[in-house]
């Protein structure tokens, strides 16, 4: 059982709390078995904070030598004024240390970085503390940016809801694109959103002027197998390219060829897991037109190799 262990500071975010928990207890195999024994790590009695006030306090039959043995360890946001125990910081230097995978949701990257975890590494965070990560530790490369960051062993998040980004990404490298879309969808959010997408989208009122891309955006997902140019989207949707790539971002944070070609990435992925085509033909069902224009895409999103992909997750 991969156990995933999610330390919980002191005034740890509410609901970046929850998101590891509910995302990795969720997943499930394809016998029907848990993919992950998920821990809450912490005191006795820990504060959560939701904004300025403490809504609750927690407890878990969970300490924190429980991590110890964990394969994934998340720490959660929490107030970035605050400088993690000794303990905590030993903590995440030994699982570091010893393998685990590390990971932290919006504001959880200080604690990291107080471990010396992101030294000479690139990381994200809520963009309203960025500034004061990057004074603070002048040897991490901090991108205000991207919804989230895979330095491989080490992950970071940027704020808040960005961490279910960030969980579901790495169900998927764990267990595939099959398994992460089935968590996504018990969750009712999207199945992708790529870590490089950005933080700001421009949410509008709805007495300002903006056009749902909603049936633009299915009518790609439906044709993914197709050549489709900037200019054959923006006809679908009745609007000057100018205008599409504007309307676009606002509501996906990415253009709309970056978005085509994250789905053209995700079919191929879910091709892979569930049939036996060859890769000739899931390059002509995902749109990239020659395997090696698949392989050039895949292994710079997934990081690997479409056999490789489906050796691992192949059913």
């Amino acid at each position: 059982m991969h156990v995933v262990a999610v330390l919980a500071l002191d005034g740890v975010s509410a609901f970046d709390l929850a998101i590891p928990c509910q995302v990795f207890a969720l997943a499930t195999l394809d016998t029907g078995a848990p993919a992950y024994e998920v821990r809450v790590c912490g005191d006795p009695a820990v504060a959560t904070t939701a904004g300025p006030v403490e809504p609750f306090r927690i407890s878990s039959p969970y300490g924190w030598d429980d991590a110890l043995d964990a394969a994934t360890v998340v720490v959660p946001g929490f107030p970035p004024d605050r400088v993690p125990s000794p303990r905590v910081l030993r903590l995440l230097r030994e699982a570091a240390e010893g393998g685990a995978r590390i990971a932290s949701i919006c504001t959880g990257a200080f604690a990291l970085a107080h471990a010396g975890l992101l030294e000479g590494r690139r990381a994200t965070t809520h963009w309203r503390f960025a500034g004061l990560l990057a004074e603070g530790f002048p040897g991490t490369r901090v991108d205000p940016s991207v919804l989230y960051v895979d330095e491989g062993r080490v992950l970071t998040s940027a704020g808040i809801a960005a961490g279910l980004d960030l969980c579901l990404h790495m169900v998927r490298r764990d267990h595939g694109a099959a398994v992460a879309a089935e968590v996504a969808r018990m969750l009712v959010m999207p199945p992708q959103r790529t870590g490089g997408q950005a933080q700001f989208i421009d949410y509008r009122t709805p007495d300002e002027d903006v056009t749902d891309l909603a049936d633009t955006l299915e009518w790609m997902r439906g044709k993914l197998g197709e050549p489709l140019s900037l200019a054959d989207i923006a006809a679908h949707a009745m609007m000057s390219r100018r205008s599409l790539a504007r309307h676009f971002r606002a509501q996906t944070g990415t253009t709309p060829l970056r978005w085509l070609l994250v789905q053209r990435v995700q079919r191929a992925r879910e091709l892979l897991e569930t049939t036996a085509l060859p890769l000739t033909r899931v390059a002509e069902a995902c749109g990239f037109g020659s395997v090696e224009t698949l392989r050039h895409h895949f292994a710079r999103q997934v990081g690997t190799t479409p056999s490789a992909y489906r050796a691992a997750f192949r059913v």
